[in-house]
C-alpha cells in the first residue's frame, strides 16, 4: 500500500542532533563540566529530604477526593465525640490504641482455666503500664464511659463462665442484663444448639486511649511501652500473642525507607555490574568499560538533579518515590547502549566531530521518543487520584527531563572523550599508545595485555559484538522464515489468549500485610485478625443525611424499609443491629407514650437519652429539626479485600436506592477502601494517556502511519500481558501495585519505539531485511538493557517486604514481556505489515497491499 511518511519532524530534528553530536564531539570539555556542576549545585537539595518526607499512610495512598472522606466531614460536624462516653463504633477516626489477640496453643480451648489465667494475667501487666516517671497509667490516659475507663468486658465474661460454670451464649451475651456483641472479642468459636459457646481459640483485646491533644504525647509513650512489653512478653506457657497499635500501619510503611534501603543499593550494584561486564571489549583499546560506567553515572547524576530541584522546591518526598530510581537507571542504561551501539558503526578513521554527528542522528531520535512520551506520561500522571502517585510523577518526570539532557551532553561529551583515546590508540587503563599489531619479539600475553585498535577492515568500523553478529547471521535469518512467523504468530495469539484470561481474574485488594514485613508481629497480629475473627467484620454507620420526619409513621415505615433492605444483604447479619429509633419506638411503646406527633416525638427524646446516653450521640437535634442521625449494622464474612470492595458496592448501591431519604455509609477504614472504586480506573486512565501520547509523539517522529500504529498495539499487547500475568502471579491491584505498573509500563515504550525506528529508517527495502537490520543493531543493546535491569531488581524477589517483591514481580513481567516484543513479535509484525515508504516502493516498481 501507499506510505504516508509523517517524518515532518524527524528530518530537521536529525539535523539539528546531527550538528549537537558535531559540538560535543569539538567540544567535549564544556558539555562534560556543566551537568557535573549543576548537579552538585541541585544536590544540596537533599539537606531537605528528612522534613520533606511524607509517608502518611492515609494522606497518601487513599484517594484524595474519596467518598468516604466527605463522609467522614459529614460525621465529623454532625456528629462530634462525646468523651466522656466512649463508643468504638461511633469514632470517625481509628483514634489511639493498643490492641492484642491471645491464640490458646496446641489447639487448647481458650475457656481452660490455665489459659484464661494466662490471658488475665498479661492484662494486669498491661494495665501497670506507667509512662512519664510513673505518673501516668493506663487509668489516667483511657478513653472513658460513664466516669470508667473502657475495659475488656470479655475477661470479666471469662472469669465469670469459670468461677460460676455460666454457659457463654454467642455472638450476643447478656452480662449483668445487657446485652453484649462477643462477635468482635471471641474467635474461632464452636457453639452447641443452643448457642452455647464448647470451645474458641482466640480472644481479641483492646485498649482505647484518649485521643485529646492534652493527652496525645503521654498516649504516644504508653504505646510505646505496651509494644515493648508484648515483644518481650514470651514466657506465656498457654497463649500465643500478637500485638498491634494504631501507630502500626504507619511504623510498617516508615520501616520500608530503612529496611528496605540496603536491597536497593545491591539491586543497583548488581544491575550496573551487568551493564559493565557487558561492555567488556578483549581489544584494549576499543573496550566501553569507562563508557558503560559514566553512562551510569549520567543516570545517577540526573537522578540526584531531578529530586534535588524538586526537594528545593518543597515538593513531598514518598517511600513510593524511590521506584523512580529504577526507572531512571533502565532508561539511562538504555540511552548509552543504543549510543555505543551507534557509536561503533562509524569509521573508526574519521574525525572524533564526524563520528558524534553521526552517532547523534541516528540515536537521538529513538531516544527522544521514549524521553517525550515519558515525560508527558508522568506528567499528566500529576493528575492522579492518590497523593502518592502525583509525588511519583512529579519525581520521575523531572528526573527523565534531566537523563536526557545528560545523556546528550555529559555522557556524549564522555563518548567523545573516550573517542579521541580510540583515536590515538591508547589503552582503556593506562591512557599509554600501544600498538595495533603484536610486535614480533613479544608474547602472546603481550598481545592480550598491550595490543588493540582492531576494526572492520570491509566497513571501516569497529568489530561487532559476538552477540550482534549472532543477530545478523543466525538469529534474524531464522526469523524471518515463513513457517517461523507463523509459529510467531501462533504463540502470539495463544500469549494474548492466556493474558485475557489473566485480566479476566485480577484482584483487587490492599492488605495490611501488603505494606508489613513477613516476620513483623503486626503482619501475625493481621493474619490471625483474618483468620478467627473475620466471621464478624466492621460495625457500619447508616447515615440519614437530611432532615427526616422521623415522627412520621408513613414515612419512617419507608425508612425502616431500606434499613430492612441492609439487614436483606449477605453481608450484613440481620440480627445484630443498633438503632436509636427502633429502641426509642419500644421505650414509648413500654411507657405508653405517642410518638407519631411531632411535639410528642421530640419532647420525650431528653428523657430517653437520660437512660440511654450513647443514643444521644447519635442524633444531631437543634430545636425541633434532627439534621442527621444514625444507626448500625454489623457485617460478616468480610475474609479478603475482593470481599471488602464487593461489601462496599453493595452497601452503596444500596443506600443510593432508598428513596425515602438520603442515606450515607461510613466506617473509618472505608478511608482505605475508596481506593478500590479508583484503582482500576486510574490504570485504565495511566495505560490509555501512555498509548495515546505514544501514538501522537510516534506519528511525529517516526516516519511512517502504520509503524506508529504497530508500536502504539504493541504498548497494549504488553499492558494486557503485564496484567494478565500480574494475577497468575497472585498479585493484586492496589494503589501500591498500580504505582508499580504505572514505572514500569514506561520501559515498553522503550523496546517498541527504538525497534520501529530503526525498522523505517533502515536503508534496506525489503522488509524482511529491514527487520534483520534492525535487530542487528538493536537486538544487543535490547538485550543488554533488560538483563542488567532484571537482574538487578531480581535482589528484590527475596525481600521480606511484600512491596518489594511486587516490584520485582512486575518490573520483570514488563521487561520480559517488553523484550519479547522487541525481539520476537514487532520485528515479524512490521515484516509482515510492509512498511516501505513511497520512495522505497518506487524503487522496487512494486506496490504491496497489506491489511491491517
Amino acid at each position: 500500500m501507499d506510505s504516508r511518511r509523517t517524518d515532518c519532524l524527524t528530518k530537521p530534528l536529525s539535523r539539528l542532533f546531527e550538528n549537537l553530536g558535531s559540538k560535543v564531539g569539538s567540544y567535549p570539555l564544556y558539555f562534560f563540566i556543566v551537568p557535573v556542576f549543576l548537579s552538585a549545585a541541585l544536590s544540596g537539595g537533599f539537606i531537605f529530604l528528612q522534613e520533606r518526607q511524607d509517608n502518611g499512610l492515609e494522606r497518601q495512598f487513599t484517594p484524595s477526593k474519596g467518598p468516604s472522606k466527605a463522609t467522614r466531614a459529614f460525621v465529623k460536624e454532625n456528629f462530634p465525640y462525646n468523651y466522656s462516653m466512649f463508643s468504638e463504633n461511633r469514632q470517625y477516626d481509628k483514634g489511639s490504641f493498643a490492641s492484642l489477640i491471645a491464640v490458646a496453643r496446641n489447639s487448647r480451648n481458650l475457656l481452660d482455666t490455665l489459659v484464661v489465667e494466662d490471658i488475665i494475667s498479661l492484662n494486669n501487666k498491661i494495665l501497670d503500664i506507667t509512662v512519664d516517671n510513673g505518673r501516668l497509667g493506663f487509668n489516667e490516659l483511657c478513653a472513658r464511659a460513664n466516669g470508667e475507663c473502657v475495659s475488656n468486658i470479655i475477661l470479666e465474661i471469662l472469669s465469670c463462665s469459670l468461677t460460676n460454670q455460666t454457659s457463654i451464649t454467642y455472638p450476643v451475651h447478656i452480662h449483668k442484663a445487657t446485652p453484649l456483641f462477643l462477635g468482635a472479642m471471641l474467635g474461632g468459636v464452636i457453639t452447641d444448639d443452643r448457642g452455647s459457646v464448647r470451645n474458641a481459640e482466640a480472644v481479641k483485646l483492646f485498649y482505647y486511649l484518649d485521643d485529646r491533644e492534652s493527652t496525645a504525647e503521654a498516649s504516644k509513650l504508653w504505646l510505646r511501652e505496651f509494644k515493648k512489653l508484648l515483644s518481650d512478653n514470651t514466657d506465656s506457657k498457654h497463649i500465643y500473642v500478637s500485638y498491634y497499635t494504631s501507630k502500626s500501619k504507619q511504623d510498617e510503611i516508615d520501616s520500608h525507607a530503612t529496611d528496605g534501603f540496603p536491597l536497593f543499593l545491591i539491586a543497583y550494584a548488581c544491575a550496573v555490574t551487568v551493564s559493565v561486564i557487558s561492555c567488556l571489549r578483549l581489544d584494549n583499546v576499543r573496550n566501553k568499560v569507562w563508557v558503560a560506567v559514566f553512562g551510569i553515572l549520567s543516570a545517577v547524576l540526573a537522578v540526584v538533579s531531578g529530586f534535588g530541584l524538586l526537594l528545593y522546591i518543597g515538593v513531598p518526598f514518598v517511600i513510593t518515590v524511590a521506584n523512580a530510581v529504577f526507572l531512571l537507571l533502565g532508561i539511562g542504561l538504555n540511552n548509552m547502549f543504543i549510543m555505543v551501539s551507534d557509536w561503533q558503526h562509524t569509521h573508526v578513521n574519521d574525525p572524533v566531530s564526524k563520528r558524534m554527528a553521526h552517532t547523534y542522528k541516528e540515536a537521538i531520535m529513538p531516544i527522544t521518543i521514549t524521553a517525550v512520551t515519558d515525560v508527558l506520561k508522568f506528567f499528566i500522571g500529576v493528575k492522579s487520584y492518590f497523593p502518592s502517585v502525583q509525588a511519583f510523577c512529579l519525581y520521575t518526570s523531572t528526573s527523565i527531563i534531566f537523563c536526557y539532557i545528560y545523556t546528550i551532553t555529559f555522557f556524549g561529551a564522555f563518548l567523545a572523550l573516550n573517542g579521541r583515546r580510540e583515536g590515538s590508540n591508547r589503552h582503556w587503563l593506562t591512557c599509554k599508545r600501544i600498538p595495533s599489531d603484536r610486535p614480533k619479539n613479544r608474547s602472546e600475553l603481550y598481545s592480550i595485555c598491550c595490543v588493540g585498535g582492531d576494526f572492520d577492515k570491509r566497513t571501516g568500523a569497529e568489530k561487532m559484538h559476538t552477540v550482534s553478529y549472532f543477530f545478523k547471521d543466525y538469529y534474524g535469518p531464522f526469523l524471518i522464515k515463513p513457517w517461523v512467523k507463523g509459529m510467531v504468530i501462533f504463540f502470539f495469539v495463544a500469549y494474548l489468549a492466556v493474558s485475557i484470561y489473566g485480566c479476566l481474574h485480577v484482584e483487587q485488594g490492599f492488605e495490611l500485610h501488603d505494606l508489613a514485613a513477613d516476620d513483623s508481629l503486626v503482619n501475625t497480629y493481621n493474619r490471625k485478625d483474618r483468620h478467627y475473627f473475620y466471621d464478624y467484620g466492621l460495625s457500619v454507620m447508616v447515615i440519614i443525611s437530611e432532615p427526616f420526619p422521623y415522627w412520621d409513621e408513613t414515612k419512617r415505615h419507608e425508612l425502616q424499609a431500606c434499613i430492612e433492605d441492609f439487614k436483606g444483604l449477605h453481608i450484613v447479619d440481620r440480627d445484630i443491629f443498633s438503632s436509636w429509633l427502633d429502641s426509642y419506638l419500644l421505650y414509648g411503646q413500654a411507657n405508653n407514650l405517642t410518638l407519631n406527633d411531632k411535639d410528642a416525638f421530640l419532647k420525650h427524646l431528653p428523657h430517653f437519652f437520660e437512660l440511654f446516653p450513647f443514643y444521644h450521640q447519635d442524633v444531631n437535634i437543634t430545636g425541633d429539626v434532627i439534621h442527621a442521625s444514625r444507626v448500625f449494622i454489623q457485617m460478616v464474612d468480610i475474609d479478603s479485600g475482593s470481599r471488602e470492595l464487593y461489601a462496599l458496592k453493595a452497601l452503596r448501591s444500596t443506600s443510593a436506592d432508598c428513596r425515602a431519604a438520603s442515606l450515607l455509609v461510613y466506617n473509618q477504614k472505608f478511608i482505605f477502601f475508596d481506593q478500590y472504586d479508583v484503582v482500576v480506573s486510574s490504570t485504565i486512565k495511566n495505560v490509555g494517556v501512555i498509548t495515546a501520547v505514544m501514538f501522537i509523539v510516534s506519528l511525529l517522529l517516526i516516519p511512517n502511519p502504520v509503524c506508529s500504529f504497530l508500536v502504539t498495539c504493541s504498548i497494549g499487547s504488553v499492558t494486557v500481558g503485564v496484567t494478565g500475568f500480574m494475577a497468575l502471579w497472585d498479585v493484586s491491584l492496589d494503589s501500591i501495585s498500580m504505582i508499580i505498573f504505572t514505572v514500569c509500563i514506561g520501559f515498553t515504550v522503550d523496546f517498541s519505539a527504538h525497534v520501529s525506528y530503526a525498522f523505517v529508517s533502515s536503508k534496506k527495502t525489503d522488509p524482511n531485511a529491514k527487520a534483520v537490520d534492525a535487530l542487528t543493531h538493536l537486538g544487543f543493546p535490547i538485550l543488554q538493557g533488560g538483563l542488567s535491569t532484571i537482574l538487578g531488581v531480581s535482589v528484590l524477589s527475596v525481600s521480606k517486604f511484600n512491596t518489594f517483591r511486587t516490584f520485582f514481580k512486575i518490573f520483570f513481567l514488563v521487561m520480559f514481556i517488553g523484550m519479547v516484543h522487541g525481539l520476537v513479535f514487532i520485528p515479524v509484525i512490521l515484516s509482515i505489515f510492509t512498511c516501505r515508504s513511497e520512495k522505497e516502493a518506487s524503487k522496487d516498481n512494486t506496490v504491496k497491499v497489506t491489511k491491517l
